[in-house]
């Protein structure tokens, strides 16, 4: 064969090998292959758990969620004897993805980079989420696939003790001059109990029990921005059985064929069904709603749908979270009965409801740093990173009358080391969902592989501060000790380099600072990409009395009025252009100050609630935009408060 031949037969197999590869891609339209299927190698293997418990370990790890399997590992392969325990009666490793079927990982997919043609888009927070992700299906995989998987990690750690049957465990403080965990006791099986000393615990539950029961300082849900008893809905996750190959096949092609860039499936998910389920009434719904399916496809030819959301549910309270539980059990039913009008749906049976639910929020820790919705707005690097953030900050239903939103769509921020170190106790770290974040950064911070990610450095830390002799708290204030943590990481896989990246086109507007303001009381949402940032939209006086009134849910006691009253005489205030007149007088109003339309710029003016610079940059004082009506809110808050944007 010449040269010429040989060059041509290279280049048709490159050509067929990338477009076989394709479909592995994230975004993926195309119609997809099946997933191998049937028994072999899908065998659940059995965790076998220790049977003594040692009296003292270098480490504690709480909770068999990926977090805590990362922190584990990596307390282990930094030479740490590590015991790693779980209190929720699981008989498997996984937690959420396995025991809750989230069989579907939010990805913090690396969109400063392109991929390949025919390669996967390249992600960050690599590491030991890597070694995991690289033994799974993928982005959406098969529960006993992950669930083998994580088992596979630990069990090759000589260094880890695995204990799943603790009935309940609960920290040992120490109350000298500084509050310190100083280990754990447990309840095991038999009923019996055992102190256990470390000199390190690392907090992997979902709700950050051992750090609440340790006396860590905590708000609940959205209570940071004023909203105490709202968090956002949870979600049964249920799996359908006769879901063959021609099922999906006509999934596929739905869903390619609906022309909506927010649907799409691949090789083992499938996102999409808005309009479809838009026509869904629930049996309760005050207490349930369906949103679009997500779908995850298994090798045993069932599907997992995540897509019930069941609201009024305390995550922390065991009978309430059984409540949830039988409310699923009484819709879900019912919901495949109405899927079943789709013809890719008409043999499905239901197969069961996963064990637990999926609770996306609860606790939120008050840690050294509070990872706000501003370092994701703005990109932010921190100097003692150790994860990377890039998924948008998707903040879910909170009741059945709420759409949710997608608060920002960053690039990529860092989670500092200070975000897993509690302010005022010692000997402890926090990763995972109930880390220190605001609940609007919570919405993208709460992924796994970002908890994964936190707790590989967590693992790592505790052997470092061993080393050193010194606390969490002592490490978070010290670069040196920060630099070598990261040192360590990075020989250990991961990527925790500095950055820059280029201002976002909206933070280049004159008017950014007010959208700052505006997206950090959560009255403005960019959605995917960030397109609905649009400060250059007429603002109407409605929209401006709905913003002051969510200014004032997050500061009552500096917005005192109803800004309602501004509305008086003005019809159809939706329609009605908002002058600078009237969002000065709406203002005047939450704030309690008796004025008029027309004296209300120069009282303000005269208090200095707002600024002369901000009404200077009105273009036309007859009609504001957005941009301008969020300038008027951020002198507002600056003003009335000690919070400076």
């Amino acid at each position: 064969m010449s040269k010429k031949q040989l060059f041509m037969v290279a280049a048709v197999l490159v050509f067929v090998l990338g477009a076989c590869a394709g479909w592995f891609y994230f975004k993926g339209k195309a119609e997809t292959p099946a997933p191998a299927a049937g028994p072999a190698g899908r065998e659940l293997k059995q965790v076998v758990s220790v049977e003594q418990l040692q009296d003292k370990y270098d480490v504690i790890v709480v909770g068999t969620d990926p977090e805590g399997i990362s922190a584990a590992v990596s307390a282990a392969r930094n030479g740490a004897k590590t015991l790693l325990i779980e209190n929720r009666q699981r008989e498997i490793l996984g937690g959420l993805m396995t025991v809750g079927w989230l069989n579907s990982i939010d990805m913090n997919w690396d969109r400063t980079s392109k991929p390949l043609p025919g390669q996967e888009q390249d992600y960050f927070n690599k590491g030991i989420f890597r070694e995991w992700y690289k033994k799974t299906e993928g982005h959406s995989f098969d529960v006993t696939t992950a669930a083998n998987a994580f088992y596979d990690l630990v069990s090759k750690e000589s260094n880890i003790d695995l204990y799943m049957s603790a009935q309940d465990v609960k920290p040992i403080v120490s109350e000298g001059s500084a509050k310190a965990v100083e280990g754990i006791t447990v309840t095991k099986a038999d009923g019996s109990t055992q102190d256990i000393l470390a000199k390190s615990v690392i907090d992997a539950t979902q709700d950050a029990d051992i750090a609440a029961a340790a006396g860590v300082e905590f708000t609940m849900g959205r209570e940071d921005i004023g909203d105490p008893n709202s968090r956002m809905a949870v979600t049964a996750i249920f799996r359908l059985k006769n879901m063959d190959d021609k099922a999906w096949k006509l999934i596929a092609d739905r869903l390619n064929g609906d022309g909506d860039s927010n649907t799409g499936v691949s090789k083992m998910s499938a996102w999409g069904y808005g309009k479809e389920m838009s026509g869904y009434l629930p049996l309760d719904n005050e207490r349930t709603k369906m949103r679009g399916l997500n779908i995850g496809r298994q090798r045993d030819g069932t599907i997992l749908i995540n897509a019930l959301h069941i609201f009024n549910i305390d995550g922390l309270d065991p009978e309430s979270r059984e409540e949830g539980l039988e409310l699923a059990r009484q819709e879900i039913p019912n919901v495949v009965e109405y899927l079943k009008q789709y013809k890719e749906f008409e043999n499905a049976e239901l197969d069961a409801i996963a064990p637990e639910l999926y609770v996306r929020e609860t606790r939120h820790m008050v840690g050294l740093y509070r990872l706000s919705i501003i370092d994701l707005l703005e990109n932010r690097d921190q100097w003692d990173r150790i994860a990377f953030g890039s998924y948008p900050a998707d903040i879910q239903r909170t009741s059945p009358s709420d759409d949710g939103a997608i608060v920002v769509h960053p690039m990529k921020y860092a989670v500092p080391f200070r975000s897993i170190v509690p302010q005022d106790v010692d000997g402890l770290l926090v990763v995972g969902r109930s880390a220190s974040y605001d609940t609007l950064a919570h919405g993208s911070a709460r992924v796994i592989p970002t908890g994964m990610a936190e707790g590989q450095a967590a693992g790592a830390a505790a052997k470092l501060a061993k080393e050193h002799g010194v606390t969490f708290r002592e490490m978070a204030a010290s670069k040196p000790l920060i630099e070598e943590l990261q040192k360590r990481l990075n020989e250990q896989g991961m990527e925790l380099e500095p950055y820059t990246l280029e201002p976002q086109p909206y933070m280049k507007h004159k008017n950014y600072a007010g959208l700052k303001a505006a997206v950090y009381m959560g009255l403005a949402y960019g959605s995917y990409g960030n397109q609905a940032f649009d400060l250059d939209r007429a603002s109407n006086a409605q929209r401006m009395v709905n913003q002051m009134n969510g200014a004032r849910r997050m500061f009552p006691k500096q917005l005192p009025g109803d800004p309602y009253t501004a509305l008086k005489g003005v019809e159809e205030p939706a329609k009605k252009p908002l002058s600078l007149q009237q969002a000065c007088l709406t203002i005047a109003e939450a704030a309690g100050l008796e004025t008029t339309r027309e004296q209300a710029i120069n009282d303000l003016l005269n208090k200095s609630i707002i600024t002369q610079a901000t009404v200077d940059l009105v273009a036309d004082p007859e009609q504001l935009t957005d941009g301008e009506a969020f300038m008027l809110l951020k002198d507002t808050i600056e003003s009335l408060t000690d919070v400076q944007l």
